[in-house]
């Protein structure tokens, strides 16, 4: 299991979590949905409580990746199958350009 917490504008908006099942789970944080509701990531998710679910990476999440020359030398560096698109994600979305930052989960007590 892989798991990131998202950022928007320094704020801690939810975490997205790969699961051992391939499926893919981000849950808006508590705070960040009694505080800003109006925020959302992107429209196709706005702010809710229930976690959205999907056997996919959320295509939100998917335009963060790099493509082009940028995905190879990602993939290269980091030695990455392109087709890990969370492992992408992870490796290379902590300081995109934008209000939102992905920044890797190490372990259960971050």
């Amino acid at each position: 299991m892989r798991k990131a917490k998202i950022v928007y504008r320094d704020v801690l908006a939810g975490v997205l979590t790969e699961t051992d099942d391939g499926e893919y789970v981000f849950q808006y944080d508590l705070n960040y949905v009694d505080n800003h509701s109006h925020q959302f990531l992107t429209f196709s998710m706005p702010v809710k409580k229930e976690p959205y679910r999907d056997k996919r990476l959320f295509p939100f999440f998917e335009g963060l990746i790099p493509e082009g020359w940028l995905l190879d030398i990602a993939t290269k560096n980091w030695k990455l199958n392109p087709n890990d698109r969370m492992g992408l994600l992870l490796a290379c979305c902590q300081n995109c350009i934008g209000a939102v930052s992905v920044i890797p989960i190490e372990n259960e007590n971050e």
